[in-house]
């Protein structure tokens, strides 16, 4: 928590004479009057003005009378007092995400196993460790030193296993298995940087996990909580030992996922695919529905592949008939 005055000094921008606190920062969508958003350009600019956002940081130059204005849309309200002029909107956004988070860490946290809600046929090892406020449906079974983060939710008949992390802001449906050493929720790989010191800063990760029922997760596994918005992995689903899943990928429903691959953030991988050993997927890529990946192909950020049952293989990742006809061209050169 913190005021505006705050926020402002912390991103370098005018003080505002209003005063009201900041509680967090968010996605637009998702923005709420002790929230904090961003605006890059006036697409952007015009739906924060319209959401309920506590405060928006956004370019100077967004803010002149000659500023461009989305089409079909009526003139910005250049005069709104939630307004924070800042040169980098994006990398003043992690500088106040950053700002909130340690004061949060300051504030005293209830953390405790008698916190968390169960039935007696849920098994909890004597070694795990329960946040406050985790819910765990009956039947579950919580191995040795696993670690629950604070508001967990899992379903009932869910097993975790030995040495598991879960985070906060995870929510896990029914049946359930998460292998040892998989680590669910944990914060993406997103970075704000400075352009005129280069220095680079963590983007907020501050999103959710949710996992549908009867998922299994492989050992050492590790998906990330969606940066702003929602990670989700679709009921069925079947995840190999070693597999990457970055923020805000979406996985449909009954996707097989085997080990060593790689899921750059903001993809998506649609009902009943498969994808083979040490595939490897760029950011915001799409695997349709049904297609198989075989092992090692890789689909470059921003490109699709289609096409239910269809095999692809190769980097980049192509129709099967055209990999071997590749593959034989090559070989007589």
């Amino acid at each position: 928590m913190a005021t505006i005055s705050e926020i402002a000094e912390v991103v370098g921008a005018p003080v505002p004479s209003a005063a009201y606190e900041i509680l967090r920062v968010s996605g637009i969508e998702a923005a709420t009057p002790v929230a904090l958003v961003f605006a890059t350009d006036a697409a952007t600019l015009f739906a924060a003005l319209n959401s309920t956002a506590g405060a928006i940081l956004t370019r100077p130059a967004l803010l002149q009378p000659d500023a461009s204005v989305p089409v079909g849309q009526p003139a910005l309200d250049l005069s709104d007092p939630r307004l924070l002029p800042v040169a980098e909107p994006r990398y003043a956004f992690a500088l106040a995400a950053r700002f909130l988070e340690s004061r949060e860490r300051a504030s005293p946290a209830l953390i405790g196993r008698e916190s968390a809600t169960s039935d007696s046929a849920t098994r909890i090892h004597p070694t795990a460790v329960l946040g406050a406020g985790v819910q765990l449906g009956p039947g579950c079974n919580i191995g040795p030193h696993a670690v629950l983060g604070d508001g967990v939710i899992l379903g009932e008949g869910c097993m975790v296993l030995a040495n598991v992390t879960i985070y906060s802001g995870t929510a896990i449906g029914k049946r359930v298995v998460v292998q040892a050493g998989a680590v669910l929720g944990s914060t993406g790989f997103g970075y704000a940087r400075n352009s005129a010191t280069g220095e680079y800063i963590a983007f907020p990760q501050q999103g959710t996990l949710a996992i549908g029922d009867d998922v299994e997760i492989g050992a050492n596994t590790t998906i990330d909580r969606g940066a702003l918005g929602e990670t989700r992995i679709g009921a069925g689903t079947k995840i190999d030992n070693l597999v990457h899943i970055a923020h805000n990928c979406i996985v449909g429903r009954n996707v097989i996922i085997a080990a060593q691959t790689g899921i750059s953030g903001s993809s998506v991988i649609d009902d009943g695919a498969v994808l083979g050993g040490q595939v490897g997927l760029g950011e915001h890529a799409y695997v349709g529905p049904g297609v198989i990946l075989g092992g090692g192909a890789g689909v470059l950020s921003h490109k699709k592949v289609r096409g239910p049952g269809e095999v692809f293989w190769g980097r980049p990742a192509r129709p099967l008939k055209q990999y071997l006809r590749d593959l034989a061209r090559l070989s007589r050169h």
